[in-house]
């Protein structure tokens, strides 16, 4: 057993069931009803005992996927006259998978630790955590019937919405930034003012001799790397000879309107992938992204290294 803080203040519990990283894992969250699990495909025949999983609840599958986004079933199950509610579903899903999900190797599943979820609850649930998925697009999100919100009061709704949120929480420590968009709290920022850390942009614009297009792009930094965001200019062609093999594939799977307008964030894992993914051409990202008052990104982070 052991416990994180997160940078939220917030306190998880997690069991390592099968004394393994890679093996089961049961989380639960302080002031929170419930109860999550993340189990291997190979560990399925493990779970027959666990009563919790045999209760109704909220599961996702994850699978690599086929295209260039790993995939997430999302799907519910009620309790079972058998008495095996998200288990069963689990089963059916392993013995006789949908199709595009053969290879599903995970799951993770949501319940309670009181059972208090009926039909209602669990269809809202369904409904709300597909919602989420297809905006923060980080996965192929999937469903098997379209869900349906139901009706339920706004009171039911409040509560619902706070298991939601608890569950990013998890589901994120779990490994899977299902919920989470690249970009968090996007806001247009009055560059006359000082951004913090969090909020801090890049800019680039120059003119591309191949095509004679100005490229004008966007860069926000965050944990996971440096992120072009949705809206920048990119330049039409690419340079084979000068373009890295990183910044050249995600041109080729770029999504961009007629006139080169990216039409999604996309995460790159150092500035200078990020800087020829726009420019099609070799660049250097820590002085080819600059913030709005001239300081390149070498200069901030330099600026940053002093401070610690």
């Amino acid at each position: 057993m052991g416990d994180i803080n997160t940078m939220a203040g917030k306190n998880m519990n997690y069991f390592l069931m099968d004394s393994t990283p890679n093996g089961r894992i049961k989380c639960t969250l302080a002031n929170w009803t419930g109860v999550a699990y993340k189990i291997p495909r190979v560990k399925l025949v493990d779970c027959k005992n666990i009563d919790y999983l045999k209760q109704s609840g909220v599961y996702f599958l994850f699978s690599k996927g086929d295209g260039d986004k790993p995939l997430v079933y999302v799907g519910q199950s009620g309790t079972r006259k058998n008495g095996e509610g998200i288990l069963n579903r689990l089963k059916e899903h392993h013995a006789s998978p949908k199709q595009g999900l053969e290879d599903w190797y995970e799951a993770v599943a949501f319940t309670t630790s009181n059972n208090i979820f009926g039909a209602t609850e669990i269809s809202w649930l369904e409904n709300r955590f597909f919602a989420l998925a297809l905006t923060a697009n980080r996965y192929e999100a999937k469903n098997g019937n379209e869900p349906n919100a139901g009706n339920v009061t706004e009171e039911k709704e409040s509560e619902l919405e706070e298991y939601v949120e608890y569950a990013k929480i998890v589901m994120g420590v779990l490994g899977h930034l299902v919920f989470e968009p690249l970009v968090q709290n996007r806001a247009i920022h009055n560059t006359d003012h000082e951004e913090d850390d969090d909020n801090l942009e890049f800019f680039m614009e120059q003119k591309m001799q191949n095509t004679g297009m100005t490229v004008k792009a966007k860069c926000k930094r965050s944990s996971e790397g440096y992120i072009v965001l949705r809206g920048s200019v990119i330049n039409s062609k690419t340079n084979e000879k000068t373009c890295s093999g990183v910044a050249k594939k995600a041109r080729e799977k770029a999504k961009v309107d007629g006139n080169y307008t990216l039409l999604e964030d996309v995460l790159f894992s150092s500035p200078s992938a990020a800087s020829m993914f726009v420019t099609g051409a070799s660049s250097n990202g820590y002085t080819a992204w600059k913030t709005a008052d001239g300081k390149t990104l070498k200069d901030v982070e330099t600026s940053e290294a002093d401070e610690l």
